[in-house]
């Protein structure tokens, strides 16, 4: 009897201040806390502000990483449309010597091997942000 008595006084203390914390929950933290929280919202807010002016950087830098992407994939295209050529002026006969038509195509592969990749990663990272929880 004297275990019961005891849990229900432990109970009924900690019902008491969790009572206490949910209508005053700063009254439990030290001050140093409390200045440091009015720290760290007060470095939130003049962030938030520096973000909203900084918004047109940040749209100009997915721009450019779009500007980027596209590129490396016409480069890849021009590079594909290369080793044709070279392949082609081979079985024709047009004096294109072998080993160029064999270095355009390795340097289409890798080329594409390398797209192939940037988009594996961006895939993962993508799906990694998608996996986080707020």
């Amino acid at each position: 009897m004297e275990g019961i008595s005891q849990a229900t006084n432990i109970m009924n203390s900690a019902m008491q201040v969790a009572t206490q914390s949910a209508q005053q929950p700063d009254s439990f933290l030290p001050a140093s806390m409390l200045e440091q929280a009015d720290q760290i919202k007060q470095a939130i807010s003049a962030n938030d502000s520096l973000q909203t002016s900084q918004s047109t950087t940040s749209g100009e830098a997915g721009t450019s990483f779009a500007n980027m992407l596209k590129s490396l994939a016409q480069d890849v295209s021009v590079k594909s449309a290369q080793a044709g050529e070279a392949v082609q002026g081979v079985l024709a006969g047009e004096g294109v010597p072998l080993h160029q038509a064999v270095i355009a195509a390795e340097e289409a592969s890798v080329s594409f091997q390398l797209m192939v990749e940037v988009r594996n990663k961006l895939l993962e990272s993508y799906q990694e942000l998608m996996r986080m929880q707020v």
